[in-house]
């Protein structure tokens, strides 16, 4: 289901959920023993379609009308989430109580929000950000957009991700334009369930950060203790990722078992004392059932703090399920116990199946139970060696069948294993999940000045596990990247995979390594000689092109910054480069210095080879000092690739020599032909850039597409530039109500004028052409059409 373009209608959907009951209570009644199982799994798959599509039509009836979009709207309501600080700011979920009227009318408004607070300008207004906390009550004036988000292929899909969170809408918070319409607080707390757990996970997050100030892995452990893991830097998940110990810096299954079972053995211990003998409470409760009413109660509350991610739901609802079990004085199969949890994460979340740590989580300990529950125990320990080999070989089996088991999904999931995460693993598992998590917790909740002993403990610990997991991640084969593998080629490397490690006496258990034979074969695919194929990625307000022949890669722009650590080049172009196996780039070119187009230029070096940069940058520029090659772009340039001509048309040398000329007139502008077929990206050009180059060289502007000059403005595509170029498509790359408002509706319209057709990736997504014999255009939001997209 969420794989549909679109959705049943609500009727529709009911009526299927019902006759999947009645169906359901038929087949139970009537004796088809040979077929009964595939009958109950297609009825059961009937069941999970319609509950899965009620669930979205009831989330998507809360949207924002478009009507209300960019207007100023002054609400009240409660902070209705952990807040985060971001770069002067805050972001954080209201929960909406009362609109106040707009215009003589009251706006009907989804119920939650995601909002941003910033103390940017507004005009002549600087804004102050309030200190905000879960759980307060404020009245805001705001401005709101429906959910958008980028769409590019192998890219995080933050409209998915906004619909499972239920914010229907996002928005910033306006500086105070009414002395009645303050943005002021008013209530210091309101009281409720959910605004209780929110304030215990702030006040837990505020005791770290105020004994570890400054501290650089203080977000870790504020991760392992209220599973908030947006205080870890980028470059530390950058290492955490190569290393594979990514899982553990979170409030993860193991964490969350290791402290219910610590809990569960004190109270069967207290609960044998005499103090309750005495009052013969065992007799009336048993005390391996107290035990485990305690453990699950401090599950529940441990989940409730890190979040409910799905790995911890997974883990909390086995546990109520071998709770429920032993209450009932039933033996279970640990198989159903998994599944039965399985069942219930989806029926609370049908949107849990699109993210990656669902399937992984399910996965690790579904190979795990494959690979183990059923073989024969080993023989008793009689000796020390013994004893100590008894406990060592099921937990190197253990991290064995996890390592092996897991390598088709990762490879599926993110095109990258590492290899060194069996070793990482072994030294992080221990110490994360046995000191450092322990200290974490005990320090969060102990009295000055303990806490800041019990925490420094802990970071110090954290560390230490950084040096060594960062020298680790700096070795060249730490992790092999590979193509996302096709449907039919992840299968192969799953049978292989289970073959593989099926129990001792299955035959030729080796030949399950034939099954990945395809998996470690696949090669990036690449156009044939003398065709090239451009993708102009969904970056926001920003340029980035990606432009492949059959030997050679070339990024023309590198997308903006959106954040100190968080830009186009770690959040789209990366993530696709290694989902499509591409280790690599031959060339870079950087059209000019603007932030929206050299943005992402530091990560991407410092994250993949490139052969060389070319760009109309300064020399003191950061990035001419990072690239490993630097040219200038000059006009007159010209090479070659597998039958493809690219030839740069500007700038020319004299520009160089003038500090009159704006980077936005230096913009590298690059023509690339191949078979009749041909492309023209100018940048940021304008208007006496355009004229220069209709009056240099006119014959040599035609193309077959053109990129909008400076994503469409009104400075620039000038009707003589058109005219000479005659494209017969332009895109324009600009983001979502961007406050530029590109493209400028007459520069828009004057396109459609001279017979062009237009797309934006704004509207489109990922835009992907290829240039053969003719030209075929795809877009993201068409080809990958989803339900949830608004379009």
């Amino acid at each position: 289901m969420q794989l549909q373009p679109a959705l049943l209608p609500m009727t529709w959907a009911a009526g299927l959920l019902l006759m999947a009951v009645l169906l359901l209570v038929v087949l139970n009644r009537i004796n088809l023993t040979q077929i009964r199982l595939p009958l109950v799994a297609c009825v059961a798959a009937m069941l999970g379609f319609a509950w899965a599509t009620l669930f979205a039509q009831s989330y998507l009836q809360h949207s924002l009308p478009a009507s209300l979009e960019g207007r100023d709207i002054t609400l009240i309501g409660t902070i209705d989430s952990l807040p985060a600080s971001v770069e002067q700011g805050v972001r954080f979920n209201f929960l909406v109580e009362q609109v106040l009227p707009l215009d003589g009318v009251t706006p009907i408004l989804p119920r939650r929000l995601a909002l941003a607070w910033s103390s940017g300008f507004f005009g002549q207004t600087t804004q102050v950000v309030g200190d905000v906390q879960p759980g307060e009550r404020w009245q805001l004036t705001v401005r709101l957009t429906r959910p958008h988000g980028n769409a590019n292929p192998y890219g995080f899909d933050y409209e998915a991700w906004l619909l499972e969170q239920n914010l229907r809408a996002t928005g910033y918070v306006r500086p105070d334009a009414d002395a009645a319409l303050k943005n002021v607080r008013l209530a210091a707390f309101v009281l409720g369930p959910g605004n209780l757990v929110e304030r215990s996970r702030g006040w837990l997050r505020d005791r770290i950060l105020a004994a570890l100030p400054e501290k650089r892995y203080a977000g870790v452990l504020v991760a392992l203790v209220v599973g908030d893991q947006r205080g870890v830097a980028q470059s530390d998940w950058n290492i955490f990722t190569r290393t594979g110990i990514g899982h553990l810096i979170s409030i993860s299954g193991l964490h969350i078992t290791m402290v219910a079972g610590l809990f569960a053995a004190l109270g069967q211990a207290l609960w044998r004392r005499s103090f309750f003998t005495a009052a013969a409470l065992p007799l009336r409760l048993p005390a391996q059932k107290f035990a485990v009413l305690v453990g699950v109660a401090v599950a529940f509350l441990y989940v409730l703090l890190a979040g409910f991610g799905v790995p911890a739901q997974r883990t909390l609802y086995m546990l109520s399920v071998v709770a429920l079990a032993l209450w009932c004085g039933r033996l279970t199969r640990i198989s159903s116990v998994l599944c039965i949890a399985l069942a219930v994460v989806l029926l609370l979340d049908p949107w849990a199946v699109l993210a990656p740590g669902f399937w992984l989580s399910f996965g690790a300990v579904a190979i795990i139970l494959y690979a183990s529950v059923g073989r024969l125990p080993p023989a008793p320990a009689t000796s020390r060696w013994q004893r100590w080999r008894a406990a060592l070989i099921p937990a190197t089996q253990t991290q064995y069948v996890v390592s092996i088991g897991m390598v088709p999904l990762t490879l599926l999931l993110f095109g990258q294993v590492s290899l060194i995460s069996p070793l990482a693993n072994a030294v992080a598992i221990p110490l994360i999940s046995f000191v450092v998590t322990p200290l974490a917790l005990l320090g969060s909740v102990a009295p000055l000045p303990f806490n800041g002993w019990l925490l420094w403990s802990g970071h110090a610990c954290i560390a230490l596990l950084a040096q060594a997991l960062t020298w680790l991640s700096g070795l060249s084969w730490a992790v092999w990247s590979a193509p996302v593998p096709s449907w039919w080629v992840f299968c192969a490397a799953a049978i292989g995979t289970l073959w593989w490690l099926a129990p001792r006496g299955w035959p030729l258990r080796w030949a399950g390594v034939a099954g990945w034979l395809p998996l470690l074969t696949t090669l990036p695919t690449h156009p044939q000689s003398g065709q090239f194929d451009v993708i102009a990625f969904d970056v926001g307000q920003g340029m980035a092109l990606l432009v492949e022949t059959a030997g050679h890669r070339l990024l023309y722009d590198t997308g903006p910054a959106y954040a100190p650590e968080a830009d186009a080049a770690n959040r789209v172009l990366l993530p696709y480069l290694k989902a499509r196996g591409i280790g690599a780039l031959d060339g870079v070119i950087v059209s000019h210095s603007d932030s929206d187009h050299s943005g992402g230029a530091l990560s991407l070096l410092a994250a993949l080879p490139v052969g060389w940069v070319s760009s109309s940058l300064p020399p003191d520029n950061r990035i001419v000092r990072a690239a490993p090659t630097h040219r200038r772009c000059l006009a007159g340039q010209r090479w070659d690739w597998d039958g493809v001509h690219f030839e740069m048309l500007h700038p020319t040398a004299v520009s160089y020599t003038s500090d009159k000329w704006k980077p936005n007139a230096r913009s590298c502008t690059l023509k690339i032909s191949a078979g009749g077929q041909s492309i023209l990206l100018p940048g940021d050009i304008e208007a006496t850039s355009e004229i220069e180059l209709v009056n240099r060289i006119p014959e040599q502007l035609h193309s077959t597409v053109l990129l909008a000059p400076h994503h469409g403005s009104g400075t620039s595509s000038t009707e003589g530039f058109l005219a000479a170029v005659a494209p017969s498509l332009a895109l324009f790359q600009v983001g979502y109500r961007n406050r530029y408002h590109h493209p400028k509706p007459e520069v828009f319209a004057r396109y459609a004028e001279h017979g062009i057709e237009r797309i934006r990736t704004d509207d489109s997504g990922a835009i992907t052409l290829q240039f053969a014999r003719d030209l075929t255009l795809s877009t993201y939001r068409s080809s990958h059409a989803r339900y949830w997209y608004d379009r």
